[in-house]
Formats: C-alpha cells, structure tokens, sequence
C-alpha cells in the first residue's frame, strides 16, 4: 500500500477552488484542493459536515447547483477536461465513464420503477444494449453483486427490498457500464454493521476484478482505514492531511485530524460509571409490535417485535442493537405508541395494553427523538414555535424557551432560525431539546447519531450525558454502532429478526457466553482508529 500519488491518474483535480453564491455574498466550499486517483486505486476523503466532501463528489460529476462558481482549477478524467464538456459530452461520461454510489440508496432509486427497469435503462442507454440483451445483462450484474433470485428481485418495486438490498442495486449499476472511476458518496452510513461489513466485501472483490478507481467518502474513519489506500483530510474546503491510512490515522500531523481521529468512538473507553440504575421506569412485557391490518380469513401479517420483555432503570441508559430488519426501531415504535402492540407495558405507575392507554402522563414521561431530525421538526415553523408546543402541552412557560436552547448548546437567538438555517447537529439538538421540554423519564433515541460524522457525534453524545447528570434521565439508545454503544451504555439489548437474543452487561457483551449474533456483530464492527 502506497501513499505516493499515482504517475498516470485515472482522475486528476488541480487547484481546485469552488464558490458558492448566497443572498448576502459569496461562500468559499473548496479552496485549492489537489487530488489524485490511479487505476485500481481507493482515496479515501474525510472532513466533518460541511468540509466540502460532497461539493467536490458533485463538481466531479459536473452536478453543480446553480448558485456554483467554479473559481479556478483543472477536473479531468483520463486526460479529459470535464469542465470543458457541454451536455451532450458530459451525457457520454456521467454513468458510463463515471459511476456514482449514493449515501441513501431509497432516493437514489426511483420509487416508481421496478428494480430491474432500472438497470435495464442504464445499460440500453450507455452500452447501447437493445432490451432483450440489457435484460440478461441487467439480471447478471445482480448476481454479480450477490443479490438472491435476481430475477424475482428485478420484478420487485425499491419499497419492497431491504436497504441492503437496494444499496446492492445501485452498486450493481454502478459498475454495469464498467466506468473507471466510481463515487461513493457515505454508502454504508445508512446500513448496519453487518450489511455495511458485507456491502465492503463486495466492493473490495468487485474493484480488484475491475481495477476500477474510486473516490470513497465517508466520516467513518475506521471504514476508510479498511477500504483505502490514501486519504485525504478535507478541512473547510482545504486538504489539510494526506497520506497512508495507517499513517494518518496513527500518527496525525495536523491537530485537526488529531481532533477527528479523537472523536472515533473506542469501546474500551468507558464514558459513564458503570453502576446505575434504581427503580424501574419503564417495562415491556412480551412485547410484539404488528404492521398492516388484521383481515377476516387471512393470517395476521408477521410481528415485527417477538414478545420481546425488557426494562429500563432510572437513569439507566440501555443500548438496543442489531441489523436493519432487527425490530429496534419498531420496539421504539410500540413504546410510544406510534404502533400497534400485543403485551403490556408497565410505567407511570399502571399497565398500559394498547397505545390508547398512553395518556398525557405517559407521554410527556417517555419522550423520544429520531434518526432524522429534517423528517421530525417541522420546516414550517420557527424553532422557538416548534419548543413552545411541548411546554404547552406539557405545562410549562414560553420564557423556558431559550433555557431550553442554551441546555443543548445552542444560543437563545436560534428561537427565530428556521430548520432549514440549521446544520444536522444542530437540528439535531433541537430535537433533544423538545424532548427534555416535557421533563421526562425515558428518552429513547433511535439512530440520533447515524447521519453525523464523528466530530458531530462525540458533541451529540456528551449533550446526551450531561443532560443525563443533570435531570437523572434514563435513555433507551437504539443504534448500529457497537463501538458507540459500548462506551455509553450500562447494558445492551441484542435483536435478530424480531427476537431478544441477547442482554446483558455492557462489559460482559464480548464473553465467551454471549449470543453468536452478538459476536457476529461485534466482529462486522470496523476496528476503532488511532
């Protein structure tokens, strides 16, 4: 593995400096940025939200927004200037010589469309296959890529495969046009450990059959460790640290890289005390959760959640983990009502059997903030608008408000931004703050930090455990990194296909004793960096 630019690059960027136009001036995104890519070769990219990561993946492309300036700078391909092509080049290279892997593969495909109509199209368009032919080539890049039965997956529509599933699809067309250089633009952030580690081995046999070159993006630093030969530290638009990822990541020159590499979670560093726990605040007693209605002559559909009982202690926080499909997210679901449960759960004092039971007090006690917080806060309204519904509901006055703000870090003038004016993390911490507006005793968070780098996540966790000290909250913490979870939870709570399998201390999760799914996942997890 070298560290050394390649001689003849498949892709070559050049002082590449790119502006953004906005009402009130000009914002600098990309300063100056060399970067080289050989034949067969991974360059990884790293930097936080907004360091330029997906600018560069989009100039690339030749995707820019309208309000994009391209300052200076040299883009070329295989000695082909991009930035020199008009449309009709540019529709010869994009998705032909270039491919491209996007973070969410649900809106990377069209909802519309059959999985296989869309393969199908792209190998008629850039391999000038007739139809006949593009559907034998469609159904063989399928199974190149190991999907089962590529032929009934090709009839199905992308809401009816799994997220591993649909990503499969898209890297399968990706290299369908065998480009030469491939983006991967955050591929594994919205897939769990398991599906990640498998969607990496995919991509790992696909490239040294191909020698396909590729730019892989991401904020996960222990992945990029795994899949990259060089990586480059992108710092506000600049490339600030480069290199070898071993030297990199063990031995950062800039004390920015030195803060990213610092932020990766290590599931050895404990960061609460290992003792906690009193009273039980909230019990769920064979719990199975059901989508889809019960119809006459029909079987019932089949749980999402298997009768699954746990409890959570005051000031506990416990960790639910396990890959998508799992039931965690419809655990949370049913725990807050937001589906249908059989079983009972015990809080606030009584047994509820059903979600009609949660009353106000079981309401405003188990709070809970999801994965996206651009889907849960509404865009409508002002932040302060968005907090103040809580304290109504709840009891609770409007002058709380920027308490509420300044408790997540956030600064009291943020009442009157908008969602929109918001960076990820901050959206994110508005989130939080609507829930502890309600003083509650559980918060379950279901995959709050997924969508965050690493710098970002560190930041969300410590708000999350300073709040915890400050009003004793307890937190059922739903995720897929096991890293993460190992440094904050007392115990962990391991789900497979809708089952309990697994729950015990966290110090005790990798015992020779502990379940073989638990183990298989601590095994897909990447190994932490520095």
């Amino acid at each position: 593995m070298t560290a050394a630019p390649p001689a003849s690059p498949v892709l070559a960027i050049e002082n590449y400096s790119l502006d953004y136009t906005l009402r009130h001036g000009t914002a600098r995104v990309l300063d100056g940025v060399n970067l080289a890519i050989g034949k067969g070769e991974v360059v990884g990219l790293v930097g936080e939200s907004g360091s330029g990561k997906s600018s560069l993946a989009w100039a690339i492309m030749r995707h820019l927004p309208r309000n994009a300036v391209e300052a200076s700078g040299r883009l070329s391909l295989g000695g082909l200037d991009l930035r020199g092509l008009d449309a009709k080049g540019l529709q010869a290279v994009r998705g032909k010589r270039i491919g491209m892997v996007f973070q969410d593969p649900s809106t990377a495909l069209n909802p519309t469309l059959r999985l296989g109509e869309q393969v199908i199209e792209v190998l008629m368009r850039h391999r000038g296959l007739g139809r006949a032919e593009a559907r034998d080539a469609a159904e063989a890049a399928l199974a190149e890529v190991e999907l089962r039965n590529p032929t009934a997956l090709m009839r199905r529509y992308p809401h009816e495969a799994s997220g591993g599933e649909k990503q499969r699809v898209v890297i399968a067309t990706a290299f369908a046009t065998a480009p030469e250089l491939i983006l991967f633009d955050e591929p594994t952030t919205a897939l769990d450990v398991i599906t990640g580690a498998r969607i990496l081995e995919l991509f790992a046999r696909l490239r040294e059959r191909t020698g396909v070159a590729a730019l892989y993006i991401s904020h996960d630093l222990g992945l990029v460790s795994r899949v990259a030969d060089r990586v480059s530290v992108l710092r506000q638009g600049r490339i600030v640290e480069e290199g070898a990822p071993e030297a990199v990541f063990l031995d950062p020159r800039h004390d920015y890289t030195r803060r990213l590499v610092a932020a990766v979670p290590r599931p050895h560093r404990r960061l609460v005390d290992d003792a906690a726990g009193g009273d039980t605040v909230l019990a769920a007693n064979g719990l199975s959760v059901r989508y889809g209605r019960r119809r006459l002559f029909r079987p019932p559909p089949p749980p999402a959640t298997k009768a699954v009982s746990l409890e959570v202690r005051a000031g506990e926080i416990l960790g639910v983990v396990g890959e998508s499909g799992s039931g965690k997210s419809s655990l949370a679901r049913g725990l807050t009502g937001l589906a249908e449960f059989d079983g009972g759960i015990h809080a606030t004092g009584r047994r509820l059997d059903h979600a009609r039971q949660m009353d106000k007090a079981y309401r405003r006690a188990v709070q809970i903030v999801f994965q996206h917080p651009d889907s849960s806060l509404n865009p409508r309204m002002r932040i302060g608008d968005i907090l103040a519904r809580p304290l109504k509901l709840y009891g609770g006055a409007l002058s709380d408000i920027p308490a509420l703000l300044e408790q997540v870090r956030l600064p009291a003038d943020y009442a009157r931004k908008y969602p929109h004016q918001l960076s990820g993390g901050e959206k994110q911490r508005v989130a939080i703050a609507r829930a502890f507006a309600a003083r509650p005793s559980l918060v379950i968070c279901d995959e709050i930090t997924a969508a965050l780098d690493v710098s970002v996540q560190a930041q969300v966790v410590e708000l999350l455990l300073a709040l915890r000290r400050q009003h004793g909250t307890a937190y059922l913490f739903i995720t897929h990194d096991l890293n993460l979870i190992r440094q904050i939870a007392h115990r962990i709570a391991v789900m497979q296909q809708g089952e309990l399998v697994d729950l015990r201390d966290a110090a005790a999760i990798d015992a020779p004793d502990a379940h073989p799914y638990t183990r298989a996942l601590i095994a897909a997890s990447p190994a932490p960096v520095g």
